[in-house]
């Protein structure tokens, strides 16, 4: 068995927190059994190896998202990363090609679908196990999970089993219904539908056969490459709607979309994350501070803080939802990346009168990881150590590098360094163009 693990999503509904390069499921806000902090794609990936499925895990994602996910999940995880962003019918697709031609999975073998973000509970797996046994039993070519309804939400769509099989385990779908209004939604409570939570389950030679309409590719290489051939379109509208054979299996359990302020909080296990005092007139409200400085908050009810470097957002959590509207413009540029490596924050960003740039970042280097070998064409950058040990490299040449240590690097300069400990460097970018783009890499053999 296959597990494909969707990973998407702009990052704006959990600003300032998440943004294009930290999405909502990579935001270490919920409490592991063992007490730790985690994502929501982590918290999943536990989940799975705890469960009774047992299927290797592919996530489906988008390039900028590529390094977070290595840094949280680590470097084992086969990913499989969108040219572009399209919709999630062509990224299963070029995952499911993925699993065919580069990792040679048979067409038998039973491919699970799903979101790498629901908060839920080990029943939620048991019902995936179930409808991965379904598809080997050839109960229909698709199955996916329908989630039972708490209220007639105008935000999922929803799936209407055949009235005929409503005693059975395995239910015939009717037919789909995208997004209503809360008078459909009413509506189709009373047929029975469901919620159509995302997940499906297929032999990968049925999505092969859906991918082969569109694109014939000798390789993995070669469909990569062809990407934009696939048409732009949900899953459910380019198949689900489209299947002839198609079963769906209810799930009656605890599941939640944890992507708003006013969601989220209900399921964080503190008031107060971070740098934070609360005042005994404070009511019902939550702070998550990932500044240096302190946050006090008092005599406030039903309101969310959240600061980070991306900006600072105080908001009543009946509000909550409405953030992404407002937000588009506020951060120019993520002030807040993972990467393989480690992670980064921005502290500084100038443009001068005449058009030249400053930009001031802390690197935070994983023992034992490494910035690639590679130069910039419109900046230098000064690097200047004031944490843990390293070894630089400048055109070739190594050195060590410690507590103190400044190395200048011009614009042109190959160079890279390798963290021999934790490694804490204070960078100054300087010139006129200070974009991640621009980068060029080389091979270098530590």
């Amino acid at each position: 068995m296959q597990i494909i693990l969707l990973s998407g999503g702009s990052g704006k509904r959990l600003w300032p927190l998440s943004n294009n390069a930290r999405s909502k499921q990579f935001l270490p806000l919920l409490q592991s059994p063992a007490g730790d902090a985690e994502s929501m794609v982590q918290r999943v990936v536990r989940q799975i190896g705890e469960s009774r499925l047992s299927g290797t895990i592919t996530i489906a994602t988008n390039s900028s998202q590529r390094d977070i996910i290595i840094n949280q999940l680590g470097d084992e995880v086969d990913i499989v990363t969108e040219p572009e962003r399209r919709d999630t019918f062509p990224a299963i697709a070029l995952a499911a090609g993925y699993l065919s031609m580069a990792k040679k999975c048979s067409n038998d073998e039973v491919v699970v679908i799903m979101p790498c973000d629901p908060y839920t509970e080990t029943k939620y797996f048991d019902v995936i196990a179930d409808m991965v046994t379904a598809v080997e039993n050839n109960a229909a070519d698709l199955v996916l999970m329908g989630i039972t309804p708490t209220c007639p939400s105008t935000k999922f769509g929803y799936v209407v089993p055949c009235p005929e099989d409503a005693e059975k385990s395995i239910l015939r779908v009717k037919r789909f219904t995208e997004k209503p209004d809360v008078q459909r939604a009413e509506a189709l409570l009373d047929e029975g539908a469901f919620w159509n939570g995302g997940v499906f389950a297929f032999r990968l030679g049925y999505m092969v056969n859906v991918l082969e309409k569109y694109i014939t590719a000798s390789s993995f290489e070669e469909l990569h490459s062809r990407y934009g051939e696939l048409p732009k379109i949900s899953f459910d509208y380019e198949v689900a709607e489209k299947a002839e054979s198609v079963a769906v299996l209810p799930f009656n359990g605890k599941w939640k979309d944890l992507g708003t302020w006013n969601s989220l909080t209900e399921e964080l296990s503190s008031k107060a994350i971070g740098n934070v005092a609360l005042g005994e007139q404070t009511e019902n409200t939550h702070v998550v501070n990932e500044l240096g400085m302190p946050v006090f908050c008092n005599g406030v009810k039903d309101i969310v803080v959240a600061s980070s470097p991306d900006g600072i957002l105080v908001c009543g959590k009946e509000y909550s939802e409405n953030i992404k509207n407002y937000v588009d413009n506020l951060s120019p540029r993520p002030m807040y990346e993972e990467r393989r490596w480690g992670s980064y924050r921005v502290l500084d960003s100038t443009t001068f009168s005449d058009g030249y740039m400053s930009l001031t970042k802390v690197l935070q280097i994983k023992s034992g990881r490494y910035i690639s070998y590679q130069i910039h064409n419109n900046r230098e950058e000064v690097w200047t150590v004031v944490d843990g040990e390293g070894v630089v490299v400048l055109d070739g040449e190594t050195r060590n590098v410690s507590r103190g240590d400044v190395v200048v690097i011009n614009q042109g300069q190959k160079h890279a360094i390798k963290a021999s400990t934790d490694l804490q460097i204070v960078e100054v970018q300087m010139g006129s163009s200070l974009v991640e783009e621009d980068i060029e890499r080389f091979e270098w053999e530590w």
